[in-house]
Order: C-alpha cells, then sequence, then structure tokens
C-alpha cells in the first residue's frame, strides 16, 4: 500500500502518549504544571517516537475529577495557560510531525457549569432539557453506577425543584441528555471550535453512556447514539479531513464491533482494546496465555476505516470487568494483594512495574502489546516504568507528577504545593527519572524507544491481519501480521512462563524455503520448506521476525 494511499489516515499507526497537563511540568512554580510545561517538553517526546499526544482535559473545572468536571468547555483553566498557549503547544506539536488530540466529554458537565445552575432554578427553565431529569428515580436507579465505592444511585435529589437528574458519574457531574438537539448542537460547536485551532481530533470520553438516559441501554436508544456518533464523524471529516475519534468502548469485541458502526465502519475511527489488555495481565498472572490466545481469535480484523488503539496501563484503574469473577480473582491475587491496591471491585489502582516487580516481564507486557496491529498508546511516565503512590485516594494514585530528575524535575515550588505528591522508595524520582535513563543504554526508556523505532519502522504492521500459530506450550503466544498485499509477513512469539521455551512454527502461507530476520538483533534463522521453524525463546522472553525469502 502506497503512503500516499494512506497520508489522510494517520491515526492508523500513531504512537500515542496520554498526559495530565496538570502534573507533567510546571513552569511557574506553584505546584501544578501546565501547558508551557508541555511546550517545553515537545522535543523530548519527539526523540522519544512520540507522533500523537493526547491531551487529558485543560478546561475550566472546579477539578473534582482530575478535569472531566468541565464548567467551560470553550476555556482553558487558568492555573494551566491560557488559548495562545495552547495553540503555541499545537504548532510547535505540528512542527515535529506530531499531532495533538484533546479528552471530548459529552457525557456530562460539571455541576458548576451555567448550563446546569440554569437548569435547576426551575422546571421550566430553557436549559432544563440539558440534562435529564425525572420526578422519582427509576427501579434500576442502582444499576450503571461507574464509581460504586462513592455513589450509591445514577439519580440525585435537586431540593430545588423536587426532581432527579442522572448522573452515571458523580453526583457533581450531571449526565447531558444528547437527545436534545439543542445539546448536539452545542457539541458540534464546541468540536468546530477546537479542530480550528488545530486539534487532530478527539478522545471520546464514556461512549456507552451517550443516550443512556435510564441507566441501561436499549436496542432503540443504542442506535439513536451509533447514529449521533456518524454525524460528529461526518462533521470532523467536513471541517478536518484527516481527524480522529477515538472511543472509549469498554465492552466485549461484539459490543464493540457496535460502536465502530458495524460492517460499514463509519462510527469510531479508533477504540482502545480493552479485551486483549486485560486478558495480557491474566497471561501474566497465571504463566499461562491460552485465555489471551482466544482473545486474539476473536478480535476483530478491521477495514481501512477503523483501527485499534492497543495499551498497557491507562489514565484510570487497570479495570478487569471483562474477565470472569476467577480469573479477576486470579489477577488480584498475583498483582493487587492488599485490598487498597483495588478500586470500585473491579480493577487495580497501580502502575506497571510494581505490579509485574520484574523488568523482563513488564518489558514483555509492552513488547506484546506493540506486536499487534493498531496504533499503541502510552501513559505519561511508562516509559521510565514509573511507579504508583497508593497514599493518594483512588485513581489518583497513578497520576502522579512526572520524575525528570533524581531530584523530581516536576516544579521548583515547595512540595507541600504540588498538586499531588510523588512516590517513594524504590520507584521515587531519585531511582526512577528521565534524566538519568536517557544517559543508560539499558534503561527503561531507551528500551521504549528501541521498540517505538521498531514499530514506526514497520508501518504495514498497522495495516496488517493477524494469526495465531498454535502452540502446544501454554505459556506461549505466536502470531503473524501480513500485510494486505502479503509482500511482508512478520511472525511475533511471546514467553509468559519463566522458563525458556523452544518454540516451533507452522508458517501459514508460506510453502518454500526462507530466513526469519530477528527484527531486535538482525540475526538469521534459515527455515526448511513448508515454512516449518525452530525458535529458542528465554523466560518472559520475545522475539519478532520478518520473513526473507528468494524473489520468484
Amino acid at each position: 500500500m502506497r503512503p500516499s494511499d494512506t497520508a489522510d489516515l494517520w491515526w492508523r499507526n500513531a504512537v500515542i502518549y496520554c498526559l495530565d497537563p496538570q502534573t507533567y511540568l510546571d513552569t511557574d512554580s506553584i505546584g501544578q504544571g501546565d501547558l508551557q510545561g508541555v511546550i517545553n517538553r515537545i522535543d523530548y517526546l519527539a526523540e522519544l517516537g512520540v507522533t500523537c499526544i493526547w491531551l487529558m482535559p485543560f478546561f475550566e473545572t472546579p477539578d473534582r475529577d482530575d478535569g472531566y468536571d468541565i464548567s467551560d468547555f470553550y476555556v482553558v483553566d487558568r492555573r494551566l495557560g491560557s488559548l495562545g498557549d495552547f495553540v503555541e503547544l499545537v504548532r510547535m506539536a505540528r512542527s515535529r510531525g506530531i499531532r495533538v488530540i484533546i479528552d471530548l466529554v459529552m457525557n456530562h458537565t460539571s455541576d458548576q457549569h451555567p448550563w446546569f445552575k440554569e437548569a435547576r432554578k426551575s422546571t421550566t427553565n430553557p436549559f432544563r432539557d440539558y440534562y435529564v431529569w425525572r420526578p422519582t428515580p427509576p427501579r434500576n436507579a442502582k444499576e450503571g453506577v461507574v464509581f460504586p465505592d462513592v455513589e450509591q444511585s445514577t439519580w440525585a435529589l435537586d431540593e430545588k425543584t423536587g426532581e432527579y437528574y442522572l448522573h452515571h458519574f458523580y453526583s457533581h457531574q450531571p449526565d447531558l441528555n444528547v437527545a436534545n438537539p439543542r445539546v448536539r448542537q452545542e457539541i458540534a460547536k464546541n468540536i468546530g471550535f477546537w479542530l480550528e485551532l488545530g486539534v487532530a481530533g478527539f478522545r471520546v470520553d464514556s461512549v456507552p453512556f451517550l443516550f443512556d438516559n435510564d441507566g441501561v441501554v436499549e436496542a432503540g436508544a443504542h442506535y439513536s447514539a451509533i447514529q449521533y456518533l456518524r454525524e460528529i464523524r461526518e462533521f470532523v471529516a467536513r471541517r478536518s479531513g484527516d481527524g480522529v475519534l477515538l472511543g472509549e468502548v469498554d465492552l466485549d469485541y461484539d459490543g464493540q464491533l457496535k460502536w465502530f458502526g458495524d460492517e460499514a465502519g463509519d462510527g469510531l475511527h479508533m477504540q482502545f482494546d480493552f479485551m486483549t489488555t486485560q486478558h495480557l495481565f491474566l497471561a501474566l498472572a497465571r504463566q499461562d496465555a491460552r485465555p489471551l490466545v482466544e482473545t486474539l481469535k476473536r478480535r476483530l480484523d478491521l477495514g481501512i476505516t477503523n483501527q485499534w488503539a492497543t495499551f498497557v496501563r491507562n489514565q484510570d484503574e487497570l479495570t478487569l470487568d471483562l474477565l470472569s469473577e476467577k480469573e479477576r480473582e486470579d489477577v488480584f491475587a498475583a498483582f493487587a494483594p492488599d485490598p487498597d491496591m483495588r478500586i470500585y471491585d473491579r480493577g487495580i489502582r497501580r502502575r506497571v512495574p510494581p505490579m509485574l516487580q520484574d523488568d523482563a516481564r513488564t518489558r514483555l507486557a509492552y513488547v506484546f502489546t506493540f506486536s499487534l496491529p493498531g496504533s499503541p498508546c502510552l501513559f505519561y511516565g511508562e516509559e521510565i516504568g514509573m511507579g504508583e503512590n497508593l497514599d493518594i485516594e483512588g485513581r489518583f494514585a497513578v497520576r502522579t507528577p512526572m520524575q525528570w530528575s533524581p531530584e523530581g524535575g516536576f516544579s521548583q515550588a515547595p512540595r507541600r504545593r504540588w498538586t499531588r505528591q510523588m512516590p517513594q522508595g524504590d520507584w521515587g524520582p531519585k531511582n526512577v527519572n528521565v534524566e538519568s535513563q536517557r544517559r543508560d543504554n539499558d534503561s527503561m526508556w531507551r528500551f521504549m524507544q528501541r521498540l517505538i523505532r521498531a514499530y514506526r519502522e514497520s508501518p504495514q504492521l498497522a495495516w496488517s491481519t493477524l494469526e495465531v500459530i498454535d502452540q502446544d506450550n501454554p505459556a506461549v503466544v505466536a502470531h503473524l501480521c501480513r500485510s494486505p498485499e502479503n509482500d511482508w509477513t512478520m511472525v511475533a512469539v511471546h514467553n509468559f512462563g519463566e522458563r525458556g521455551a523452544l518454540v516451533e512454527l507452522d508458517l501459514p502461507g508460506t510453502d518454500e524455503v526462507g530466513v526469519l530476520v530477528d527484527r531486535f538483533d538482525g540475526s538469521r534463522l534459515p527455515f526448511a520448506e513448508g515454512g516449518l521453524a525452530r525458535v529458542e525463546v528465554g523466560g518472559y522472553g520475545y522475539r519478532w521476525f520478518t520473513i526473507e525469502q528468494p524473489r520468484s
């Protein structure tokens, strides 16, 4: 496939880097990161190999949910900078070949948003229908609560008007009534505004809750939401021909297919692959990859209009809600033995290196994820193996300040004024920081830089189809990725066991003799006629090969 055929589909093989401006770098010494801090690190991200920055919310907010409680969708929070800073950030990133996407929070606002302040004045207020109200809660009011440790219902009483409003998240985040055409028009205006300022697209927050006005998605409402996403996609295409919608849809593959737009593929451009990530951690916990293999066999083979965003860890809890109860308990026992490490009875509030306690396993997790067709997404700090601070409440334990130097390097303000505190001990900045790792060729940072380079030097990977190569060893995952033109093939082997393995590969569609060329060390391994090869893989090891065959 020629580059000219796919230039507007940049998102199909992007390397995405999610960061929270509040915790990235403080340039005015108030203890809180800012947009100028992100600008100052654009060259750092370019050196790492990032091609797309995903900015977590930076809008005006009471900041009761890390910025996801938005009180003005058009204003940069004054603590983080200005619209001028944002435009400069986008310009600087573009000049380094990096695009910028931002969060699109359509599901709810802050209760301090002017719309909600007006809506709660009276039942006849013109803004009343911007939100979802009922005189009494429905019988299923306790279903669909996102934060069960905090909220007991998805409906809250507004004492002034005596009616209840819907909130899937916190009660200070009332759900918007997206079925209202006026609300949809407001959302379109907001999308158009940020596209004019140069964003390359949006990470769409909480997609399955759109139109979920009764706490349960019904067939008709679900169809309406899909239609609405199609309209948004068309609008983005008109305003920005290569803009992308990356959706947060924590469902199994059957559920995700609908949000892609079914076979037409005209819904969301991209979705996060939650199924693979959750089964990846199950494989790491059990040293048994068979459920992961079955997941890969079920993984949707997407057309040119869609793509997966692959990830090891994101900005929320490591959710395990797509696993069975027994599987979830196995992962908890391995990686979150202390109840304080768990959250919402479904997830883990830890970062990857402290969970796995082994550099080899940590690196295996990332290599496996990068080996799949899709666009890999990193959460800031993953490139140096940052840990969490469990002294911080809830999901914020993994959203600690970026560790730039042995002294911290996040802010010149006194630490007591920092927005959050860094981990201490083994995972503190003295032991884990950018400055030291950039000088160490064996560091996590250098490993991640090399991994990103290997991914970017194989653009065919993002466009390829995936085929599992069955193995007798339950700890081994082997798969083959083949380009649409069948002119490029990569074979990836990953060992989730602590013991080395001799892996037999029966390479489908490879009938002649040839050579497997190791993508990481350049070594060459001949294979016999009929596509039969044997590969040695160390404990928690991995091998990537491209196939070379004589030209006919």
